[in-house]
């Protein structure tokens, strides 16, 4: 899926001359244009947010781009999948809704470019959300993809804008004229909060593939750009009272021949690059998610979200503490699988500390990967196999549980899927309540079974809860009365099917009252 039809319409008419302006004075493409006088600042935390649009990841290190490069040096850089449909397309509304809201398209509600379902007031931008909470803050957006101005996306709650129209004029220019007057902005004023956006990346990925050198021409103007903004803000007089944060992300990925809005690897490539006080340099975390961009903003101000934001992410400094995490030493490459490249490392039968897997009932045979509960990461277990619901697992972070009796079925075998994850057994002597919370995504098919059981003091596991319709990535909550006498409970996880579809787990928490 393309942008728009208006944005397809320009690219063959506007490339000659997007070369011709790549190289203009800077002086030329924004001299119709001055700085707007933004209310003075009241902060000394500060952020600026950097939108590159349908900017690959890992294309980055082929292009000149060492402002990038420094940053990841320099700061925490996560990277991360989409969904894709049915939840919403790896398109640039769904995306830019996701970065701005802090929460992920079924809370948003946009599913593609036409903005359809928006739900904006419950789920506004980080500008609206701080003019709501933090009005005294001077605040500031530019972009040149009209729809998150005219959409209500980005730009809400700023005190001053600049909006573009690149879709009409071409995004070089407009590109140019927004790190021109951001940069003045950053050296003249004093603005506490900063969104700007720039589109050609996603122009040139749409032109010409993201395998394109024209591709890489642009991530390096683009880098170009965030290198005189970063050291705008070094010129600031106040700089050394200043504590800055700078973050860098991307609304979704391109194919190699380019395009996006499907479900390929390349079209759900996210990252979301920040740096700042509080922010580990050179750390490459496994748990970032691209609804984590809001949340970091909020973390570096000071502001402690309200609970009924509802907001999706965490800051990016914020490691998960789900067991499932400790397990990426023990992750390994594919054996039956044939799909997913041989050097993705993204799967283990090795069960955290004190966890275990039973698979007494398992039958045998079938896929390696999947036989029995597997733990796993996004990109391995989603790359098994497309468009069955698996990019939806946006609530997993890092590594999850998974039992995938789908999966497990293409390669020959005999008897059923029958696996149980098994938690440790946690204290809950002189206490009246505990609760079981946790992530799940998943998918009911014939005569499938999934299966919460609870132990007390080792005995006989009673059921607690039984899924029998879908769930597709939710916070579950689950709070049982402690027995009179029990010292302690483990829970487990049993999942039982034949080539149906699968159950996944995450974010395990036990607490109790």
């Amino acid at each position: 899926m393309s942008r728009s039809l208006s944005r397809r319409s320009v690219l063959a008419t506007t490339a000659a001359a997007a070369t011709a302006a790549a190289v203009a004075p800077l002086a030329t493409a924004t001299a119709a244009y001055a700085a707007p006088t933004l209310p003075n600042g009241t902060s000394k935390d500060k952020v600026l947010v950097v939108g590159m649009d349908g900017l690959r990841h890992d294309v980055i290190d082929a292009a000149d781009a060492p402002h990038l490069t420094s940053m990841m040096a320099n700061g925490t850089y996560g990277t991360s999948l989409l969904y894709a449909n049915p939840m919403a397309a790896t398109s640039s509304g769904p995306g830019w809704s996701t970065i701005s809201t802090g929460v992920w398209p079924d809370k948003h509600g946009v599913k593609e470019n036409s903005f359809a379902g928006k739900n904006y007031a419950k789920y506004p931008g980080f500008l609206a959300r701080l003019s709501q909470v933090r009005p005294q803050l001077s605040t500031y957006a530019a972009v040149d993809w009209k729809p998150l101005d005219a959409q209500g996306t980005v730009t809400p709650g700023a005190d001053a804008k600049l909006v573009l129209d690149g879709d009409r004029d071409g995004y070089t220019g407009h590109d140019a004229t927004i790190a021109a007057e951001t940069e003045s902005i950053l050296r003249n004023q004093n603005p506490d909060v900063l969104f700007v956006y720039f589109g050609q990346t996603d122009i040139a990925g749409h032109n010409s593939g993201a395998a394109s050198a024209a591709y890489r021409q642009a991530i390096g103007v683009q880098d170009g750009y965030l290198g005189r903004l970063l050291a705008a803000i070094r010129a600031r007089p106040s700089y050394a009272t200043e504590r800055w944060t700078v973050i860098v992300t991307t609304d979704h990925g391109h194919t190699d021949s380019g395009g996006h809005g499907g479900s390929a690897i390349e079209e759900r490539r996210t990252f979301v690059l920040a740096q700042g006080p509080g922010i580990a340099a050179g750390a490459r975390p496994a748990d970032t998610r691209l609804v984590d961009v809001a949340a970091t903003v909020f973390k570096q101000l000071g502001i402690v979200p309200d609970p009924a934001w509802g907001l999706d992410g965490k800051p990016i400094q914020e490691r998960s503490t789900d067991p499932f995490e400790a397990l990426h030493p023990a992750l390994t490459a594919r054996v039956d699988e044939t799909g997913i490249p041989a050097g993705v490392l993204g799967w283990t039968h090795t069960a955290p500390s004190g966890w275990s897997v039973v698979n007494s009932a398992m039958g045998t045979g079938g896929v390696t990967e999947w036989r029995g509960w597997t733990f796993a990461t996004d990109e391995f277990w989603s790359r098994s196999q497309r468009d069955q619901s698996r990019e939806l697992n946006v609530r997993s972070r890092g590594i999850f549980a998974v039992a995938d009796s789908d999966e497990w079925d293409d390669k020959a075998s005999s008897g059923p899927y029958d696996s149980t994850l098994v938690t440790p057994a946690y204290a809950v002597a002189g206490k009246s309540t505990v609760t079981l919370g946790l992530t799940t995504l998943y998918r009911q098919e014939g005569s499938q079974s999934a299966r919460i059981l609870a132990s007390w003091n080792g005995g006989t596991p009673v059921e607690v809860k039984r899924y029998t319709s879908d769930v597709i990535s939710q916070p579950q909550s689950l709070t049982l009365d402690v027995p009179s006498g029990a010292a302690n409970v483990s829970f487990r996880f049993h999942y039982t099917g034949s080539n149906n579809w699968y159950w996944v787990i995450d974010g395990v928490t036990i607490t109790t009252a």
